[in-house]
């Protein structure tokens, strides 16, 4: 009894009973030279108002069978030696279900790991390298990826990572090489990753808000994205109240883009081979090394038209940077004297520039970007590389809800 009472605490569950225990072997093929071990199995049962209730929704349901037959659920290891629940696994007809193993206290539905288990397994995934994971835990790759996707699904479940939704930001990410994409919701209230699909079109988008629905649909108050017109015209339709902020880093970019051009083609009419001009009219001016200092000062006396472009380039950081009604008066001055530079690659931008002028001027008001998007696929290319790649959309979404959508248990036995 005493060591019953020490297991069953170690166990962490108080609506099973512990019946005995066990020390077998067990025999593997490693390679062609089977391997033994001793494994630990101790047999339990559920307490009684447990039993006979389907494992999806924990409905009292009629037996199926006779419950005969056994089935065991990996759990924590016991210093180094595997350990097991073992329990007469009977199956019950529920009217929705169909045909389902019972519901097992210990257990999630469908899983052969305890929650002990699988809590800590999500936990160590999220936080250390899959290699270690399944070397610690003396498991398959794709024992880790169907624990987390169940351990996510049920923290979605009991978690409505849609609620209360105000202030988001769209955007996109390649998961896999040849145009594959995700869509990637997160919420700037709490910059976590909230929604995420496979595509990046106006289908993928109105799945989102047809999942958020109506009535939370229109709480929507501000949405920040890139300049993709797919986004634009669903957020438009779907959220008509919302106001589109269009992300700064990208505006600078399209600047940054063309600056890279008056680079190229003044410096090749030139025949110059200055090495540190790129960084020198790209680099924010406080960062810049002696040498580029110097090449930028080059640039200043000998080639006028880049010169001005890195001044427009910079301009239009300082716009993002006032914000408010300063931000607007800078913004029209930039696009005035853009588009009377007088050169082909700027006068563009400026077009592009004033077709988003509305837009841009939601973000000088409200100061919203698209940074934790931003941050977000930073940290969906850092899993993907941890893992070296994945198989499946699905795959990575899971982990990202695990690491970013605040769905990783805590560990068990911790606070």
């Amino acid at each position: 009894m005493r060591m019953s009472r020490v297991f069953a605490n170690s166990l962490g569950d108080q609506n099973m009973v512990l019946e005995s225990v066990d020390i077998e072997v067990e025999t593997r093929l490693k390679g062609k030279q089977p391997v033994s071990s001793e494994v630990l199995v101790l047999r339990v049962r559920p307490k009684a108002g447990e039993l006979g209730r389907c494992s999806r929704c924990l409905t009292r349901c009629p037996g199926y069978d006779g419950g005969d037959g056994e089935r065991r659920w990996r759990t924590l290891d016991v210093g180094t030696t595997k350990a097991y629940l073992q329990a007469a696994a009977p199956r019950v007809s529920c009217p929705e279900h169909g045909v389902v193993v019972a519901h097992v206290p210990w257990a999630r539905p469908g899983a052969k790991c305890t929650y002990l288990f699988e809590d800590t397994c999500a936990w160590l995934a999220a936080h250390a390298a899959l290699s270690v994971v399944t070397i610690m835990l003396r498991i398959a790759w794709r024992t880790v990826a169907d624990i987390v996707t169940r351990v996510v699904a049920d923290g979605r479940d009991t978690n409505d990572l849609l609620a209360g939704l105000q202030r988001v930001g769209v955007d996109e990410i390649a998961y896999r090489k040849g145009h594959r994409y995700l869509t990637v919701i997160v919420d700037h209230a709490t910059g976590r990753m909230v929604w995420a699909k496979k595509g990046r079109n106006k289908e993928t988008l109105a799945a989102f808000f047809d999942e958020l629905g109506a009535e939370r649909s229109a709480a929507l108050t501000h949405v920040s994205a890139d300049g993709a017109e797919w986004i634009h015209t669903v957020v438009a339709k779907r959220a008509p109240q919302a106001l589109i902020c269009l992300d700064p880093y990208h505006v600078v970019a399209w600047a940054m883009k063309a600056l890279d051009k008056v680079r190229r083609r003044t410096l090749a009419a030139e025949g110059g081979t200055d090495r540190h001009a790129m960084w020198a009219v790209r680099k924010n001016p406080a960062d810049l090394t002696t040498e580029q200092r110097t090449s930028l000062a080059n640039i200043a006396a000998t080639n006028a038209a880049l010169y001005r472009a890195y001044l427009l380039k910079e301009q239009l950081r300082e716009v993002f940077q006032a914000k408010g009604r300063r931000g607007h008066q800078l913004l029209a001055g930039w696009l005035s004297w853009a588009s009377h530079s007088r050169i082909p690659e700027m006068v563009a931008v400026s077009r592009t520039i004033r077709g988003y002028k509305t837009l841009i001027g939601n973000t000088l008001d409200h100061a919203v970007s698209n940074a934790r998007s931003e941050a977000t696929n930073t940290h969906l290319r850092a899993l993907t590389k941890r893992a070296y790649g994945y198989h499946s959309p699905e795959a990575l979404i899971a982990m990202g809800m695990l690491t970013r959508g605040g769905l990783c248990p805590a560990l068990p036995g911790r606070n």
